[in-house]
């Protein structure tokens, strides 16, 4: 099973418009192409996740004006998107075609293939004591390292390949529950990841 994107170079740098945080400000926060073949016989739906495995695990560290955070510092997963029971026959994503700008407090109920369920994303929690912010983010919203963060960031858009057509999820989900459901189910994954990063000097 193989997944690729026309809007990233695999391991190469993420372009701002699909991301959510830019030089600037906020970047275009579209979700990017993605296309995948080799599914296994017997799939009965798609989910699809992408993960970021270079978040800070000192989260109050992030924008501090005259501190870096160091690269070495330990890290850990933030989710950017966790969608549940794409449908076996849908095998590409448009640019842009499930998320295209940013939502202040989250897409109430962000487009996706028919059937197909939209899940928690991280940004909720790390929005929650932000006023204007702070809201349920569901569907994609894309990468935002901080800018002090000397680590480039990866992102990992991930491909599983299920032999049940709807896994058992609750109606407010996130990929912690997405993996639970799906433990045993998988027939194939694939992955491809792009990279981001805020910091001039990250990865120097």
């Amino acid at each position: 099973m193989r997944i690729r994107s026309d809007s990233f170079e695999r391991g190469k740098p993420i372009p701002a418009d699909f991301a959510l945080g830019a030089p600037q400000g906020f970047g275009g926060n579209r979700n990017p192409h993605l296309a995948w073949d080799g599914a296994p016989e017997g799939t009965r739906s798609f989910v699809l996740l992408c993960i970021d495995p270079d978040a800070p695990t000192r989260p109050e560290m992030a924008g501090q004006a005259g501190v870096e955070i160091p690269s070495e510092q330990p890290r850990t997963d933030f989710v950017h998107w966790a969608m549940a029971d794409i449908p076996p026959d849908v095998a590409e994503i448009a640019a842009g075609s499930f998320s295209d700008g940013f939502t202040r407090g989250g897409k109430a109920a962000p487009p996706g293939p028919a059937g197909a369920r939209q899940g928690r994303n991280d940004y909720t929690g790390w929005f929650a004591g932000d006023a204007e912010l702070r809201g349920t983010y569901r569907g994609y919203d894309g990468p935002y390292p901080p800018p002090n963060d000397l680590r480039v960031h990866r992102y990992f858009f991930r491909v599983f390949a299920l032999d049940v057509p709807r896994l058992d999820l609750p109606d407010d989900f996130g990929a912690a529950e997405v993996f639970a459901a799906m433990h045993g189910h998988v027939l194939a994954e694939a992955s491809v990841h792009g990279t981001y990063s805020l910091n001039p000097k990250a990865g120097a």
